[in-house]
């Protein structure tokens, strides 16, 4: 079993300097930290984590803490903390503040900081967190109005807002919305992003065009129903995701209204099926990456730094494709 001496002497480099990469402590120029992981890997040395731990204070693992688990920021965290050689240790809160709080508090000591993406946590469980633990707590998802707490979050009314503005500027003004739970802050920022982009633009906003769903497949084609049920004319759909899209473009194509001759539609997320859809999928790209990067790094800075709370806030993109076209394009599969 190689030791520590054995990565010494392959790396060319010192103990002290070998256990300082492990650590993360001290200065260590990066040639000769890549140098040193490459000899621990060639022989297979793995540092004792519990020895490392009582050592330094440090147990060099990064908490996360998810409402449910979203498999592309999962692997985006993960890929960053990997990045850094530290591990993640992930739990899932399950949409409920209760569990979230208690599992958070149940991370410290095993983590040297926590990163948290919570759909259901109010502002007072935040501010409580943050009186009572001892280890960095970074969230995601959402914005402090007096910067009570460090944050990277994403525009969720702007993505909406983007959606509607193009739909808005292509003549459309009847436009149904498949929202996602209303529940949480996502849904409601989401939510005023439909309602506002129509008071911005004189039009009435119609609540019997408005039908909740709860971001799956079937969701959305159980929504869409609703909405077709109740024989208000539209002439677009958003939804608040694109897995509900695929939902909707089922109950469409089963009543024969075309996407997009007869109804324009559009999701959230560009996941990379929605450009292999007939037709490809307008909708707006989330800066997963960078918000992965943002709060990992961040977290990892306040393990070793302490400084007043800084939020980071970051937009989708709008990708236009061919599921949107200008309403005099239409045929109308309503008597408009």
């Amino acid at each position: 079993m190689s030791t520590i001496v054995d990565v010494c002497k392959l790396a060319g480099v010192s103990k002290a300097t070998v256990s300082r990469v492990i650590n993360g402590t001290g200065q260590v120029k990066e040639s000769t930290r890549d140098t040193v992981y490459a000899a621990m890997e060639q022989l297979g040395y793995r540092p004792n984590k519990t020895a490392q731990a009582l050592a330094t204070n440090r147990t060099n693992s990064i908490g996360l803490v998810v409402s449910d688990f979203d498999g592309e920021l999962l692997k985006q965290i993960e890929a960053r903390v990997d990045l850094e050689h530290k591990q993640l240790i992930v739990t899932n809160g399950k949409n409920n503040p209760d569990q979230e709080y208690e599992v958070i508090r149940q991370l410290e000591g095993r983590c040297d900081a926590v990163i948290l993406y919570s759909s259901t946590l109010s502002d007072e469980h935040i501010n409580r967190l943050y009186q009572h633990l001892t280890i960095p707590l970074v969230i995601m998802n959402r914005t402090s109005k007096n910067q009570a707490f460090y944050s990277v979050s994403f525009d969720q009314e702007g993505a909406v807002t983007m959606l509607m503005e193009h739909l808005i500027s292509f003549g459309h003004r009847q436009i149904a919305c498949i929202t996602g739970p209303l529940t949480n802050l996502t849904g409601q920022a989401r939510l005023a992003g439909y309602k506002n982009s129509l008071k911005n633009s004189g039009i009435p906003v119609k609540n019997s065009l408005i039908v909740s769903a709860d971001y799956t497949m079937k969701s959305g084609y159980v929504a869409c129903k609703e909405l077709l049920s109740r024989c208000i004319p539209f002439t677009a759909v958003i939804a608040f995701n694109d897995s509900m899209v695929i939902g909707a473009l089922k109950a469409l194509s089963e009543v024969g209204i075309q996407v997009p001759g007869d109804v324009s539609i559009a999701g959230i997320d560009n996941e990379p099926i929605t450009e292999f859809f007939n037709p490809t999928l307008t909708t707006v790209e989330l800066p997963i990456e960078k918000l992965a990067k943002k709060a990992v790094d961040l977290a990892l800075e306040l393990t070793t730094t302490k400084r007043s709370p800084t939020a980071h806030h970051y937009h989708g993109k709008l990708i236009q494709r061919g599921s949107v076209i200008p309403l005099h394009a239409k045929k109308g599969w309503l008597d408009l």
